[in-house]
């Protein structure tokens, strides 16, 4: 074998090393781009959010053995007036340096916000890192919150009314949910309502309606908000004429479950709030989100329930249910940025979300976390849902709920027609958008 010479064991040498060197930096071990100063970050920071103190003092508990140089000070706010307080707060240069952010406040918070820049954290490395839903906290200037969990809208059934009507499985799609309809809903000697099949078509009585409805809507592939080629924030509910015809067949095929003269027909405003007339036993199918599931439990232990994904739109090519995205924010009057990114960015990591999903009954964000086989009965339709999920760019939930209301009631009591509600409805998104 022929020898090597002292400058061919010098490149040999060097090529090993650097090839170890770069299966550490991929593997983890080496982190990119840290130094010095953040390495040896430390300090407190505030942070405020609804979820009761209780469960976070634990989480947090945990947290700091895992990270000792951190330490969160947290402080529940109640979710009616999460949303002022923290405004005012803020204002009054009193809030927290950090905050539990939901989906549809984001917009309230655009500019009170520190937005973490691409240059931090690669656009790739966050859509690889986490479920689509979380898209909803990217902007062209960066990202608004890291996610932690999500919470899909999903369908909860009874199985005791399935089972005695001779339902072996629920719908997958709405045109096997349709053909359930007068099976399942039973009525009186007097033609009233003593058991529905499901609480559709009206508005006030129906829990989550609006987001029902947003829904069907984004299941016609419509993103109901989207920003334009000049980033700025439009309602999309006119975009074309092909999908407006969409939508006015997912507004009619909602309200048709509140006409008595159509087959479907199976709720009326005289009847309780579907959440509470399904904890009675008297609704087969209810659309709520993950979180609920404690809830409906506490309320009545002996209610026969089970947990299915959302139905579709038949031969649909993908699939779509509306969620809530929980993420962690940076104040823009944070004391301390840097130490506020070092703790938002350990948040993310898997133990934590984990632990946040689990005792907030919801998903994780993170895609690695969503691929974890469950033997939980209720979690993995969750999770799958969650996967598939999306939200939008909500510009005030309390407006948006009336407009969506307006849509509902003027088509019910024929004071306008599906096409136009809509067509209004288009209209005043937007000018919530430039409020």
């Amino acid at each position: 074998m022929k020898k090597l010479t002292p400058f061919q064991m010098v490149f040999i040498g060097l090529f090993m090393f650097l090839a170890l060197l770069g299966f550490l930096t991929f593997s983890g071990f080496i982190k990119i781009g840290s130094d010095s100063k953040t390495a040896t970050l430390s300090g407190k920071v505030t942070m405020w959010g609804t979820v009761p103190a209780p469960i976070m003092r634990d989480l947090f508990e945990d947290f700091s053995r895992a990270n000792p140089d951190f330490t969160v000070v947290y402080n529940a706010i109640e979710p009616e007036t999460f949303n002022q307080e923290l405004l005012e707060a803020m204002a009054e240069g009193k809030g927290p340096d950090m905050f539990l952010l939901q989906d549809d406040l984001a917009r309230s918070y655009l500019n009170r916000i520190t937005a973490i820049s691409y240059a931090k954290y690669p656009a790739a490395n966050f859509k690889t890192n986490f479920a689509s839903a979380t898209d909803i906290f990217t902007t062209p200037s960066g990202i608004l919150a890291l996610p932690l969990t999500i919470d899909p809208l999903i369908m909860y059934y009874n199985r005791s009314i399935l089972n005695t009507n001779g339902v072996v499985y629920p719908p997958s799609n709405w045109n096997e949910f349709s053909d359930l309809i007068p099976k399942l809903t039973k009525k009186n000697d007097a033609n009233q309502i003593t058991t529905s099949a499901v609480a559709l078509g009206q508005f006030a009585n129906i829990t989550n309606a609006k987001d029902i409805i947003t829904t069907l809507f984004l299941q016609t592939g419509n993103p109901i908000v989207e920003r334009d080629e000049n980033r700025i924030y439009r309602s999309t509910l006119i975009k074309e004429a092909k999908n407006n015809q969409q939508l006015v067949g997912a507004l009619n095929y909602y309200t048709s479950f509140a006409n008595p003269l159509l087959p479907n027909y199976s709720w009326h405003r005289g009847l309780p709030k579907s959440r509470d007339y399904f904890i009675s036993e008297n609704l087969a199918f209810y659309f709520g989100y993950a979180s609920e599931l404690p809830g409906l439990m506490n309320r009545n232990p002996n209610l026969d329930l089970q947990i299915a994904e959302m139905p579709q739109m038949k031969n649909a090519s993908f699939k779509v249910t509306k969620s809530r995205v929980t993420g962690v924010a940076i104040s823009a009057f944070a004391k301390d940025q840097a130490l506020a990114l070092a703790i938002a960015g350990s948040m993310t990591n898997a133990s934590f979300v984990r632990s946040f999903a689990r005792v907030t009954g919801t998903a994780p964000a993170r895609r690695d976390l969503l691929a974890t086989q469950l033997a939980d009965e209720y979690m993995p339709n969750v999770f799958k849902s969650a996967l598939y999920s999306k939200s939008w760019f909500d510009p005030s939930p309390a407006d948006t709920d009336n407009v969506f209301k307006s849509m509902v009631d003027d088509v019910l009591s024929n004071v306008s027609t599906s096409d136009n509600v809509i067509q209004r409805a288009n209209g005043q998104i937007d000018l919530l958008l430039v409020k």
